[in-house]
């Protein structure tokens, strides 16, 4: 006889976050109105997901003035000119883990030979961690060091 596992389907919190993202889609919002959405999701963050998000937030508009900050499943991202998100901060407790994660989608320019990381966990951001983020985001923007 052989057991049969049964799914139950996306849990609570991924069906919040595909629900953030449909209600991102229909929102036409202008430059202004996505980065102050941007700004009231990452003041509404628990610690040390709001220092860890403010931190990156910070250094993105530093080292590429010309990224877009909006909401992406109702995380801070940032997109490029194009508007396709580069990458993102997910907190940690919006699927109740221990980190949270830097992850960056494939227009980011981190190649780096035939493997690479795409995503990085976090639970809190040292001077040198700061250093690193800023480097990926220039990476991940064409700029170079």
């Amino acid at each position: 006889m052989t057991e049969t596992k049964k799914t139950t389907g996306f849990t609570a919190e991924e069906r919040a976050a595909m629900r953030q993202r449909a209600k991102e889609l229909k929102a036409q919002q202008s430059a202004a109105e996505s980065l102050q959405a941007v700004v009231d999701r990452i003041a509404a963050l628990e610690e040390p997901d709001r220092t860890n998000a403010e931190r990156i937030h910070a250094i993105a508009l530093e080292v590429a003035p010309g990224l877009q900050p909006r909401l992406f499943y109702g995380s801070p991202a940032y997109a490029n000119a194009e508007g396709k998100v580069l990458f993102f901060y997910q907190e940690r407790a919006k699927f109740k883990v221990r980190y949270g994660n830097l992850g960056f989608f494939d227009g980011a320019q981190l190649d780096d030979g035939s493997m690479w990381p795409s995503a990085f966990a976090i639970t809190e951001l040292s001077p040198a961690d700061e250093a690193r983020v800023a480097e990926l985001v220039r990476r991940a923007t064409g700029q170079s060091a």
